[in-house]
């Protein structure tokens, strides 16, 4: 038997050994602390991606992430192997993210707060230091990302858990609870606005690079 076979066993029988999402939270459920931790580790990087995609905000995303968490670790005995633990943790995320969304408009509605041009937070790139590459692939990004969050709030969820999560159609309509025709009827609708949107996109990095 080659080096390489053997290699690719023993990844292979590593990978058999992971302990399932289902595992994890049901060892977490009878008092095994680091199983939370993997948990943790596994969830992190994936929701933080969803919630900054689904609010637009960075560090908004991070606090609902925590939050997330949190609720998980405090209501850990709620969680029932009726759905996928993924559903369940991004149906919390996802609440949570709406919940923001919510807050951040009334506080539209009720400030009288006018920034001045010094209070507008701006994001220039260095050209001394960046290639030229890299700027326009965060040029690139922060407009995809524009688009994105220039979506109707029920839009930008389903395509971020789609398209960038990855999560099936059934998947989405457990976690958004609604029927799942009405999930690939959004998805649909969202992918078309976007594509309307982002037809700009080469124009504009071709402006940005004059």
């Amino acid at each position: 038997m080659t080096k390489s076979t053997t290699d690719g066993i023993t990844q292979n029988t590593q990978a058999a050994k992971q302990p399932t999402d289902e595992e994890l939270i049901a060892r977490f459920q009878k008092g095994d602390a680091y199983a939370f931790d993997l948990l943790v580790k596994r969830y992190k990087d994936p929701l933080l991606n969803f919630t900054y995609r689904f609010i637009g905000d960075l560090v908004e995303a991070e606090d609902i992430v925590q939050e997330t968490f949190y609720r998980v670790f405090k209501n850990k005995h709620y969680y029932k192997e009726v759905a996928k633990f993924s559903t369940w943790i991004y149906t919390i995320a996802g609440n949570l993210a709406k919940t923001e969304l919510r807050r951040r408009k009334r506080r539209k509605i009720f400030s009288i707060h006018k920034e001045t041009p010094m209070e507008k937070e701006l994001e220039i790139p260095d050209l001394r230091t960046d290639p030229e590459k890299e700027v326009n692939t965060i040029v690139t990004e922060k407009l995809i990302q524009k688009a994105i969050s220039n979506l109707p709030k029920k839009f930008r969820q389903v395509i971020v858990l789609r398209d960038i999560q990855g999560f099936s159609y059934e998947e989405i309509s457990s976690i958004i609870k609604v029927p799942l025709g009405t999930v690939k009827s959004r998805v649909n609708r969202a992918r078309l606005k976007l594509q309307e949107d982002l037809d700009f996109l080469q124009e504009d990095l071709e402006q940005l690079s004059l």
